[in-house]
């Protein structure tokens, strides 16, 4: 008798449940390298704002503005020229050239409006928004990969 050659119904069950168990497995390692991802962007651009904000403050007092009036009313300010009056300088400083975005927000705010802000008299712990900015945070409810969450980093 000749047998004919191929898989059996058993065969390709038996491979069917082996590829759904590593794709079960996998998925959570997915999930987790983009939130990681997006961490590393979160704080790159955290960085990059309040490096910012810090510049932008350091260059309106050697303008002469003091305490609260030499940081910047808004986000958007950090992308506006500034006077150079560094000895030599007569040209303008622009500290940002684009505001970054917040990664977990919703990607239809603009950038500017993607962070929570804090103003110069708010507590670390209770952030409120005023006439200059401080300080921003994320408006994710989220956790990070930490335990931490995304509003405290």
């Amino acid at each position: 008798m000749h047998r004919g050659r191929g898989y059996t119904l058993i065969e390709l069950l038996v491979v069917l449940a082996l590829i759904a168990l590593l794709g079960s497995i996998a998925m959570p390692l997915a999930e987790v390298t983009v939130q990681r991802e997006k961490e590393r962007e979160l704080k790159r651009a955290l960085w990059e704002l309040r490096d910012a904000i810090d510049a932008y403050h350091l260059a309106r007092q050697r303008m002469g503005a003091e305490g609260a009036a030499s940081y910047p009313p808004n986000l958007e300010a950090l992308t506006q020229p500034l006077p150079d009056v560094r000895p030599g300088g007569g040209g303008v400083l622009r500290v940002l050239r684009q505001v970054p975005r917040d990664p977990f927000a919703d990607p239809l705010l603009p950038a500017e409006q993607s962070w929570g802000l804090r103003s110069y008299l708010s507590e670390s712990k209770e952030p409120r928004a005023g006439a200059e900015v401080y300080d921003v945070y994320s408006l994710s409810p989220a956790r990070g990969l930490n335990g931490v969450p995304l509003k405290e980093w």
